[in-house]
């Protein structure tokens, strides 16, 4: 638990500064962190900087940058004098950040230089404010010019800090408002307060505890609700330590930042860990015949996964106690694979919508494919089951969920019951233990030729765990199911290298293998699932899929 009264973001920086005011808070990997006191009295002089620029309770304020310790600082500053954060995805596109601007009718923004092209020579005609992330200096949004270099006023913020009273905020004031980026592909403006923020964290504090001595090396956008709260106010508000990367988390700079901070907590997606097992893990695991034939005994591929898992547990520096897993569903494969090798991890789930935390629990006490446990003084339940599986909408209720979607009372009314629970879209049942698992999307669900319900995701998790497939998308086109499949042609070039001999043919001989190796999918596919899924084509996905920045398959861009 934690000592704050108040679940307010002022409230929670106050009294982080006052209990950890010398233990390291933000940092760069390998750089100067930023103790807790640090944190506290930049906060405090960004706020009269904005303060003095006529920001007051209740304006809306962008937060635009990659994930860096001024980033978390902005983000206290803004929400903690009652100014309302608009913390904005990196991977959104130009003309996105402009609607998101415009609809919120954001008056300031903290921006990096890097994201200034996109303004070119003027910003939206609501901002008069403009400051950079990178040192809080304003920006003279005036002096852009046509090439997107702007000039940086030589006058710090001075370092007295006036917001008046009303500028507190209250625990039912809106914090923050997040712009989602979805796989229908229609951003909404979801509102948190914040106690929706503050309890979230605080009731997911019960499921899993952390100390001052965790040291936490975050590597998914802040910008998103699941980083932020879990993988930054949590460790804040705990005197935990957050680094940061200032490049890509390529294997080149993770690698060395894991052998470096040792952390022991980390928040990933699936495809992270999806990713180290198809490219790492199975390749050894199927080198040979020999092997290939042993590890089809389930005691000697235990044994396997136990031998790998050691190895990718001393590359993540060999101190995890805490692996998170959470926005969107893992493959049962690589979840196997993490239960034979006794990694510490635990699959969470929630949406923004719910500040985001909805389920979970400590690796010790994992089930496999289920999500976790309810999070206490918040509420999940079945919405009107299927009396023979269990199987329903999953819907919620707790002082965790939203405000609604900005500016648009009518798409709010839509997601609430009549009896006031929040209809979050997926489908899931609820083991007499109260584990709950996850089905799919309501959306995404298909109606079989018989009224059966197909869950496109389950046949994916099939298809993925085929050799060669890194990815796949299952839909319906005129009542047939479809799968697009991306595949790991460089294991398949290597597998075949005797196809290099002949050069002219080269392409040719390649296609021959993709287009022979796709029929094997549909075969061995359907082999393993009920006959009312099967799959009647299986086409090639050449590129890799595009994603949301929680690394799901934006869905609507392939269902056609």
């Amino acid at each position: 638990m934690t000592d704050i009264k108040n679940l307010t973001l002022c409230a929670l920086l106050d009294n982080s500064a006052k209990l950890y005011p010398n233990n390291q808070a933000l940092a760069y990997v390998g750089q100067k962190p930023y103790t807790y006191l640090d944190v506290y009295e930049k906060t405090k002089k960004l706020q009269t900087l904005l303060y003095k620029k006529g920001i007051k309770k209740g304006d809306r304020v962008a937060l635009l940058g990659p994930n860096m310790p001024q980033w978390g600082i902005s983000y206290l500053a803004i929400s903690g004098m009652g100014a309302v954060v608009v913390p904005i995805l990196t991977d959104f596109s130009s003309n996105e950040i402009i609607k998101i601007l415009e609809h919120s009718k954001t008056c300031a923004i903290i921006i990096s230089e890097k994201y200034f092209e996109i303004f070119k020579d003027n910003f939206p005609e609501s901002i008069h404010t403009a400051v950079l992330l990178e040192n809080f200096k304003e920006i003279n949004i005036f002096a852009l010019n046509i090439e997107g270099k702007v000039l940086i006023s030589e006058e710090d913020q001075q370092s007295d800090h006036n917001p008046d009273k009303e500028c507190i905020p209250e625990e039912s004031d809106l914090a923050a408002i997040l712009y989602t980026s979805g796989t229908t592909g229609n951003p909404k403006g979801v509102m948190l307060s914040h106690a929706n923020i503050m309890s979230n964290a605080v009731n997911t504090l019960q499921i899993q505890n952390v100390t001052e001595n965790d040291r936490l090396l975050s590597v998914l956008p802040l910008s998103h609700t699941y980083e932020c709260t879990i993988g930054f106010l949590i460790p804040f508000m705990k005197g935990a330590s957050i680094y940061y990367l200032n490049k890509p988390p390529t294997a080149s700079v993770l690698l060395p930042a894991l052998k470096l901070v040792r952390p022991t907590m980390m928040l990933t997606v699936p495809l992270i860990m999806e990713k180290i097992y198809k490219l790492q893990v199975l390749p050894k695991l199927t080198s040979n015949k020999v092997l290939k034939t042993l590890n089809k005994a389930r005691f000697v591929n235990k044994l396997l996964h136990k031998l790998a898992g050691r190895k990718i547990y001393k590359a993540f520096g060999g101190k995890l106690h805490f692996f998170g897993i959470g926005g969107a569903k893992i493959s049962p494969v690589v979840e196997q694979f993490l239960r034979d090798a006794k990694f510490p991890y635990a699959i969470g789930y929630g949406l923004t919508e719910t500040s985001p935390l909805l389920a979970g629990c400590s690796p010790s006490i994992t089930k496999f494919q289920s999500t976790g446990l309810c999070l206490p003084n918040q509420k999940i339940k079945i919405n009107n089951p299927n009396p023979e599986t269990g199987e329903g909408e999953i819907v919620a209720k707790g002082p965790n969920i939203m405000q609604g979607y900005y500016k648009d009372p009518e798409k709010t009314a839509e997601v609430f019951t009549d009896d006031g629970w929040f209809k979050t879209g997926d489908l899931g049942n609820i083991d007499n233990e109260g584990y709950l698992y996850i089905r799919g999307r309501l959306k995404n669900m298909i109606l079989g030729p018989g009224g059966e319900n197909i869950y496109p995701e389950e046949i994916e998790d099939v298809i993925n765990s085929q050799n060669f497939v890194l990815e796949s998308v299952v839909y319906e086109l005129k009542g047939k199911l479809v799968a697009k499949v991306h595949l790991n042609y460089e294991e398949i070039e290597m597998r075949y290298q005797n196809i290099k001999e002949s050069a002219q043919n080269y392409k040719e001989n390649i296609q021959n293998i993709v287009k022979q190796y796709l029929a094997e999918i549909q075969e061995n596919v359907n082999s393993n699932i009920s006959k009312f899924s099967h799959i009647n084509l299986v086409v090639e996905q050449p590129k890799p899929f595009e994603k949301t920045p929680t690394k799901k398959i934006k869905r609507f861009l392939y269902q056609y």
